[in-house]
């Protein structure tokens, strides 16, 4: 029987390089500490526990508002938490809510609500929480929390698109992020900036493009008539465009092979994207038809202006 529930996921962004500079036994536990108190955070928030996986966790919450509170109050206590560890073992989080109908089996959850939250988790940058529309219909802004409109994004598995808002929780802490501007790592400032500009800059081998807000959409690929021209064999004619949409550089493929997103600041987690899309913020690189392990895929650097 079906339940309509708003599923949570949360991951830490960086955990692979965290492994290789403490080990396998020091940076298990490390994880295993952060992903239990996360869980613990969840059920003090309303919320129930189903599972943790590996770096990350799945939680349900009967009450949407109570779902976005804990999460709010997640990312602020562990953001700050990092803080005091040195750059290159900081794991900031990222977190994806959506609420729907779920199935429950032997205390697992299934259904659309959990892949779009798993999803969401995916595509948002370091330090961001990301929510589906049904999510926030019924749940307040605060003083310190707003929602910002991402706009529609195509979810793997789903015919229709999903209406993405990027929960910004920073207000509240402002003044503890700007005294320590100093520590902050590049992911962090990438999340500060959020996927917002009003240019883009693309590089590829010795060619590089910017371009305005109002020009976009901008077509990716290999044939002379795209706007940005990527001449090579594994790059479908045209591979991808860039969209804007309510204030964000929205990166679609439309390949045959695929694209690979990788942000700069951040270790591991690629996202790849088979006709699918994702919102491009900071700085970072694009790998077309093949992914960042062969050394020869063609990669265009972009960043967000």
């Amino acid at each position: 029987m079906g339940v309509h529930t708003t599923v949570v996921f949360t991951d830490l962004h960086g955990s692979t390089a965290v492994f290789e500079a403490l080990g396998n036994a020091l940076a298990t536990e490390t994880v295993t500490q952060i992903t239990t108190w996360v869980g613990e955070q969840c059920v003090q928030g309303g919320g129930r526990l189903v599972k943790t996986l590996g770096d990350g966790v799945l939680a349900m919450f009967a009450d949407p508002q109570s779902a976005v509170n804990a999460v709010v109050e997640i990312q602020r206590a562990h953001s700050k938490r990092i803080m005091r560890s040195p750059v290159a073992l900081r794991m900031p989080m990222r977190i994806g809510v959506a609420s729907g109908d779920v199935e429950i089996v032997a205390g697992d959850c299934y259904g659309d609500a959990v892949n779009v939250a798993s999803r969401l988790c995916d595509l948002c940058g370091p330090y961001q929480i990301w929510a589906n529309e049904a999510a926030l219909s019924s749940v307040s802004e605060s003083p310190g929390m707003t929602f910002r409109v991402l706009g529609p994004i195509n979810i793997r598995g789903r015919a229709e698109p999903c209406t993405v808002y990027q929960i910004e929780w920073h207000e509240e802490l402002a003044s503890d992020f700007l005294t320590m501007q100093g520590d902050l790592d590049p992911a962090h400032a990438a999340g500060e900036r959020d996927a917002l500009g009003r240019e883009i800059e693309l590089t590829w081998l010795n060619t590089t493009k910017r371009f305005k807000s109002f020009e976009l959409p901008v077509q990716l690929g290999r044939v002379r008539d795209a706007d940005f021209v990527v001449n090579d064999p594994r790059v479908s004619r045209i591979h991808a465009r860039l969209e804007w949409r309510n204030g964000s550089v929205v990166f679609v493929d439309a390949s045959s092979y695929g694209s690979w997103v990788r942000f700069l600041g951040t270790t591991g987690s690629d996202v790849l994207l088979r006709r699918e899309e994702c919102v491009l913020h900071g700085k970072g690189e694009l790998a077309l038809g093949a992914s960042f392990s062969d050394a020869s895929v063609p990669t265009v650097s972009f960043t967000i202006l």
